[in-house]
């Protein structure tokens, strides 16, 4: 049976930390607007909007940091609206270095439906999900221009974070003109769903505002909203996909195994935070995690207890189950226990070669696993390849087609996928 990792966690009776002190301690609160924000957030149920652009078919684990949020304060009891910018996505948000690339209409829609099916798995379907696009693709732009834009200032456009950044190097009107947009989506969703705040990462505060002021000035009325802290890996990069290093919520982009192995790799300096921001454990819970990590780091209790709680999140408990059968398989060597679907997640990408049964050798040499006969039989003699887990060192072995696949490991970290015809 395999155990889920808070098997090593006591459950420890507490008094409940109320919302707004609870993502003060897990760091979750960054930039605040309107007053109050700590009696609204812990008082009656209010409704609220998370907002993300299409530009892929997929979200990513830095759309979950902030997303995981938004699921917090659902689970308080608020109301969240979840908006996927099918009119923002054709204009795109203004980049720090350049324009982004404009999509397609049909593109466009095709992401919007893939982010749509993964927000409301993520939220058991008890999200409420829009599209800007709607409200948007029959206002005319004369009125736009006199019912929005003669509320919002230039200069207070230009003195924007991300305006600025780019008026050296050149920004274009439609770039320019994106916070107008998401500014009036905010004041649209306050006049017909009362929805009174807005929540996001912190790279949108400049929007956020202006939707805020929107509000102010056009109904006198007050908004609220607060962002989150960008989240970042050890060496200070963004989870996201312009930085090369996405990991997406579609299994087919990104399977559970492989966000697991990623998790789990986690660095032990980020490892705290990381559980504070990813995973719905308490405070408690957590610091307990912490403190078995600090005594035992080298079992890695907080990194388990992380990876297989948003990998449980994100796709499913199954998932987490078998992504650490799977790790703790290679880990010991048991890759005989693993299935053919397992098997093909937990060597996705790697040196993969179809071949009839024959012997080690011949396998070796004829697939370029090693350069020569003389360099096969020498890993053969120093014990230094391995079929399935075990040491082979007879050059004559052969590899039967008994099952689909056989993994041969070369040293300590080449692996070797061979399918069996």
């Amino acid at each position: 049976m395999i155990r889920p990792f808070r098997y090593y966690l006591f459950i420890i009776k507490e008094e409940k930390m109320k919302l707004y002190e609870d993502l003060v301690w897990r760091g979750l609160i960054k930039d605040v607007a309107g007053e109050n924000l700590e009696e609204i957030l812990n008082g009656e149920p209010i409704t609220f909007y998370w907002g993300t652009d299409p530009t892929a078919d997929s979200l990513h684990i830095g759309h979950y940091s902030s997303l995981v949020t938004a699921k917090r304060l659902a689970k308080a009891g608020h109301h969240p609206i979840l908006l996927c910018g099918g009119a923002t996505g054709r204009i795109g948000d203004p980049r720090p270095t350049a324009e982004r690339e404009i999509l397609s209409y049909e593109v466009v829609d095709h992401n919007i439906k893939c982010i749509k099916d993964q927000i409301d798995r993520l939220f058991d379907g008890k999200a409420e999900l829009v599209d800007n696009y709607e409200w948007t693709k029959d206002y005319k732009i004369l009125e736009f221009l006199r019912d929005i834009g003669k509320y919002i200032n230039v200069n207070y456009m230009i003195n924007k974070d991300i305006i600025s950044r780019r008026l050296e190097t050149g920004i274009t009107f439609a770039e320019f003109s994106y916070t107008l947009l998401q500014g009036y989506d905010f004041l649209h969703l306050y006049e017909t769903k009362n929805c009174i705040m807005q929540v996001e990462g912190s790279d949108q505060w400049g929007n956020i505002t202006t939707g805020v002021d929107l509000i102010k000035k056009k109904l006198g009325k007050e908004a609220y909203a607060f962002t989150m802290p960008l989240i970042l890996d050890a060496n200070g990069n963004k989870f996201g996909k312009s930085e090369g290093n996405a990991l997406w919520l579609n299994k087919e982009k990104t399977s559970p195994y492989e966000l697991y192995q990623y998790l789990i790799n986690s660095d032990d300096s980020k490892v705290l935070e990381y559980l504070k921001v990813f995973t719905f454990l308490s405070r408690d819970e957590i610091e307990k995690i912490y403190d078995e990590h600090i005594k035992e780091p080298e079992k890695r209790i907080a990194q388990k207890t992380l990876a297989y709680e948003v990998v449980k999140d994100i796709h499913s408990k199954e998932d987490a189950e078998t992504a650490i059968k799977i790790s703790e398989s290679l880990f010991n060597g048991n890759i005989k226990d693993l299935a053919d679907n397992e098997i093909e997640l937990a060597f996705k990408g790697v040196p993969t070669y179809n071949t009839d049964e024959d012997t080690i050798l011949n396998i070796l040499v004829n697939n370029n696993i090693t350069t020569s006969r003389r360099e096969a039989r020498e890993f053969l003699s120093n014990n230094a390849l391995s079929l399935d887990g075990d040491i082979i060192n007879d050059e004559n072995y052969i590899i039967k087609n008994d099952r689909k696949y056989h993994i041969i490991r070369r040293g300590k970290k080449k692996y070797y996928l061979i399918k069996m015809n």
